[in-house]
């Protein structure tokens, strides 16, 4: 019986003797001139595997850490289900522009660009589009769409939920207006600013896209408005309503599905 329990809790102790690896790090944005923090979570890796990789966004007032709040600390235990990287970075209350007002935001270049190329050349990454997805969280649903569909040579694939889809309905909320300057002075760059019109430049097939929004969420109408518009375009995506309201609850349910769409997406493209 002794001889059992200790085969019995090596077992256990080597089952365990891998786990994925989180990494808080500062990544260096040239085109910022400063340092921003970021997450990485990279799965178990004891046969030097390659993997595609996930940046997943925050939202407005978050940080590189929210998600793994969201997620109760649990992020390591997707990255290794799932068999990606996940990337989390301080996209501060940027909406992920590179702000025409302030010179100082330009985190489009850091996330598209110098965050993609950084993690390829320090991390076991597959280095092409078809092994790159991008999501988030309202702002940062906004975000993931909003930069999915101006760098498809970057992202195969993308992501929201709860997100932020049009930003004009909202003109005077989350600090847009010190990103983008007042909408009735600017009404062009609100216009040229948000996922409802970036999608107009993009065709069938381009992206693999799955949304979605709580019933009871603030973003839902807009949300529904993109589905349409998607629908009427031709271009195939996955659209899904759920019960439920902009927050933390939501967001954990919502994530693992949106995990399995991804990992499907990459094993269907290896």
């Amino acid at each position: 019986m002794r001889k059992f329990i200790i085969s019995l809790a090596l077992l256990l102790l080597g089952g365990s003797a891998f786990a994925a690896q989180v990494d808080t790090l500062q990544v260096h944005s040239a085109s910022m001139n400063r340092e921003i923090a970021t997450l990485v979570v990279t799965p178990e890796n004891p046969d030097n595997k390659l993997f595609p990789v996930l940046y997943l966004l925050h939202g407005y007032s978050g940080t590189h850490l929210a998600w793994q709040n969201v997620m109760g600390g649990n992020l390591g235990r997707e990255a290794d289900r799932y068999q990606m990287i996940i990337v989390c970075p301080n996209g501060a209350n940027s909406w992920y522009w590179d702000s025409p007002v302030d010179s100082t935001s330009r985190y489009e270049t850091f996330v598209a660009k110098e965050l993609v190329e950084w993690v390829d050349a320090n991390y076991p990454t597959q280095q092409r589009r078809e092994s790159r997805a991008i999501t988030g969280l309202s702002m940062g649903g906004h975000g993931a769409l909003w930069l999915s569909t101006r760098h498809k040579d970057t992202f195969g694939a993308a992501g929201s939920t709860s997100g932020g889809v049009d930003i004009r309905p909202f003109p005077k909320s989350w600090e847009m207006e010190k990103m983008l300057g007042k909408e009735k002075k600017f009404p062009e760059r609100w216009e040229s600013h948000t996922v409802m019109t970036a999608v107009d430049s993009l065709k069938d097939g381009e992206l693999a896209i799955i949304f979605d929004c709580g019933n009871e969420d603030f973003f839902s109408e807009v949300n529904r408005q993109l589905h349409e518009k998607l629908l009427k375009k031709g271009i195939k995506h996955d659209y899904i309503v759920r019960p439920g309201k902009h927050n933390a609850a939501y967001w954990s349910n919502s994530l693992p599905y949106q995990l399995l769409f991804f990992s499907r997406y990459f094993e269907s493209h290896q």
